[in-house]
């Protein structure tokens, strides 16, 4: 019998041999590689198995390939030059571009104009293979379309439960045990070749089985047990991460927490790739707060700036707006944190809303100025806040009534009316006060009055609570006052109104 360590036939890192699994997509791969000129584009989630399976055809098809295999990756910056010089080169053979999605836009352009000449020529001395995440081909043909018929895009997406049971029972059968918890393994994979490797080797390790063993074996530990030995450890390195991604430029108590629902939306992706335009018209209550981040260009600030720390777990396109999972491992983090108790411990109130919007302004077009630094000053604090600006895309072409009255009826939870001297006067601020008036009763109307105020609608307002703004004074720091007040108010509402969420945990795998 021979005999195997459990690290050489589980492996975390690096190609497997012992349990190597074809992907579905293997013979397309094969039948690409091999083409005359044609490049070739490996796309899907990171650590799928795109770079080993390339390399596994490759040896196979050895005797037809034309001169060496050449392997770069854009993370290496010594690589970065000679990628960029590829073009001027000759004698290239094979030239595989890992991580493809890393490189500038201009060199990016470069390479794809270079495999446009290398197919039109048919050329048999050359080939360039372009290995990255999910949507890597739609990139590129959107840079280059007439590429399009030039490659062979083939995605390694997520592999089916079959491929990842057949690599279980190939280490199984390399270690003589057997796993109870198998299917429930095959499942937490998430289609995922490294994760497996991962579970399987904490399955064998929780059960002491480092080498083959002499005797048939089971591995008994239950799959519970396995995922939580897996979340600990996986914690001293992710948690923290996690925790960095979620709190954004700041961390406001009572505002949405956008990038705590980015990363929430992330972990729920078959792929590990989320298209954020399509994820916010799924969560509409959220796309006031998590699109200012997106527009604002806030979240790709905030990646740049924690590179160091978020740099190799997940990859941000902010021309298609897609977000991309680099690290399997840290997917497997985050598809099983417990949401609830994770929001919770990073301060948040609530993460669950039941309006669109935290706060709708009204106001007339002469206080406008007031208006916009309200608006941008409650969005600094991650609330969501309609200001009719920022809708001009959402109210073309429809009835700008039926859009505007559910907003101040219910779809806000709370009205800010800045009443200027021209409040009661105007169209719009009319229709809009006649809207939320019942409101007032509910304290879901909070007035902001200039001094000072000139008679007119809502007089009564006066005997709710409201702010004062005084325009010979400076503006900046009442706008200061009156955000913090607001957020007060929303946090005591928040905690009064607070929602059950069962659904954040809900996504914990069960035995």
């Amino acid at each position: 019998m021979e005999i195997y360590k459990v690290e050489d036939v589980f492996k975390r890192s690096g190609v497997p041999t012992l349990t190597y699994v074809k992907p579905k997509e293997y013979t397309r791969l094969l039948v690409a590689l091999r083409s005359p000129g044609k490049g070739v584009v490996v796309e899907g989630p990171s650590k799928i198995g795109k770079t080993s399976s390339v390399m596994k055809v490759l040896s196979e098809i050895d005797s037809t390939l034309p001169g060496s295999v050449t392997t770069l990756t854009a993370r290496d910056p010594s690589h970065r030059d000679f990628i960029a010089d590829i073009p001027s080169q000759t004698d290239l053979g094979i030239v595989i571009i890992d991580d493809f999605h890393r490189l500038d836009a201009k060199v990016r352009e470069s390479i794809s104009d270079f495999m446009k000449i290398l197919a039109d020529e048919e050329r048999t001395d050359a080939k360039i293979v372009i290995v990255g995440i999910n949507k890597v081909g739609e990139s590129l043909l959107a840079i280059a379309p007439d590429l399009a018929g030039r490659i062979e895009v083939v995605k390694l997406g997520v592999n089916p439960p079959d491929k990842v049971r057949k690599l279980i029972d190939q280490g199984c059968d390399a270690l003589n045990i057997d796993f109870t918890a198998r299917e429930s393994i095959v499942d937490a994979s998430a289609g995922s070749f490294n994760i497996a490797q991962m579970i399987c080797f904490e399955a064998c390790i929780s059960n002491e089985v480092t080498i083959t063993v002499s005797d048939p074996k089971s591995v008994t530990t239950t799959f519970t047990s396995i995922r939580e030995t897996v979340i600990d450890q996986l914690a001293t390195t992710f948690h923290k991460k996690a925790e960095i991604f979620a709190t954004g430029k700041r961390r406001s108590r009572a505002g949405r927490a956008p990038y705590l629902q980015i990363l929430r939306w992330l972990s729920m992706s078959d792929e590990w790739t989320i298209d954020l335009d399509r994820e916010i018209s799924k969560n509409p209550e959220l796309r006031g707060s998590v699109g200012q981040v997106i527009k604002g260009g806030h979240l790709e600030d905030h990646l740049i700036k924690n590179h160091d720390q978020l740099g190799d777990l997940v990859h941000y396109d902010p021309e298609t707006r897609i977000l991309a999972v680099e690290d399997p491992q840290f997917f497997f983090f985050i598809r099983h944190l417990q949401w609830n108790k994770f929001s919770e411990r990073l301060g948040y109130f609530d993460v669950t809303f039941s309006t669109s919007h935290d706060f709708a302004l009204s106001f007339a077009g002469a206080d406008r100025d007031v208006a916009e630094k309200v608006a941008r000053a409650l969005q600094e604090e991650e609330f969501s806040v309609f200001y009719d600006f920022d809708e001009q895309a959402q109210i073309l072409g429809i009835d700008v009534e039926s859009y505007l009255a559910p907003i101040y009826q219910s779809e806000a939870s709370f009205v800010v009316p800045i009443m200027g001297k021209d409040y009661p006067d105007r169209l719009w601020t009319r229709f809009e006060s006649k809207q939320f008036e019942n409101r007032f009763g509910d304290n879901a109307v909070i007035p902001v009055w200039f001094e000072p105020v000139a008679a007119g609608v809502f007089e009564a307002s006066r005997k709710y609570g409201g702010f004062t703004i005084d325009r010979s004074k400076p503006i900046d720091l009442q706008i200061d006052r009156l955000t913090k007040s607001l957020s007060e108010r929303l946090k005591d509402f928040r905690l009064s109104h607070k929602l059950p969420a069962p659904e954040l945990d809900a996504m914990v795998t069960s035995e």
